[in-house]
C-alpha cells in the first residue's frame, strides 16, 4: 500500500524545491560577502537603471544585488553579500540596505 502513495510523495516533495540562487553579474568588481550600504548611498535619488544598480553594488562590494518595487513580494532571507535597492513607482532609488 506505501508503494502506491510513493509517487504523490516525490511530487509533492519536488514542488518544495527553491529556485536557484541568482549568480551576480560578470565583472571586474569585487565580489564577497559583505555589503557597506552607507557606501551606496549616494545613488539614492538616481533611477535604477542596470548602469546605476551595478555601480550601487560595486560601491557597496556586494555579491548581489536586487530591486525591490512598492507593494513587490520578496524573499525575506538574509544574505550578507546583497544589496536591496528599494525604489518608487517611478524607479527612483529611495533607499538601500544590506541583506
Amino acid at each position: 500500500m506505501l508503494n502506491r502513495f510513493l509517487p504523490l510523495g516525490l511530487v509533492a516533495l519536488a514542488a518544495c524545491t527553491t529556485p536557484p540562487t541568482p549568480q551576480p553579474p560578470v565583472s571586474g568588481a569585487p565580489i564577497s560577502d559583505q555589503c557597506n550600504a552607507n557606501a551606496a548611498r549616494g545613488h539614492v535619488g538616481k533611477v535604477a537603471t542596470e548602469a546605476t544598480v551595478d555601480a550601487a553594488r560595486r560601491d557597496a562590494g556586494a555579491r548581489i544585488a536586487r530591486t525591490l518595487k512598492p507593494g513587490q513580494m520578496v524573499t525575506m532571507e538574509y544574505m550578507e553579500g546583497r544589496l536591496n535597492i528599494d525604489v518608487d513607482a517611478a524607479n527612483v532609488i529611495t533607499n538601500v540596505r544590506c541583506g
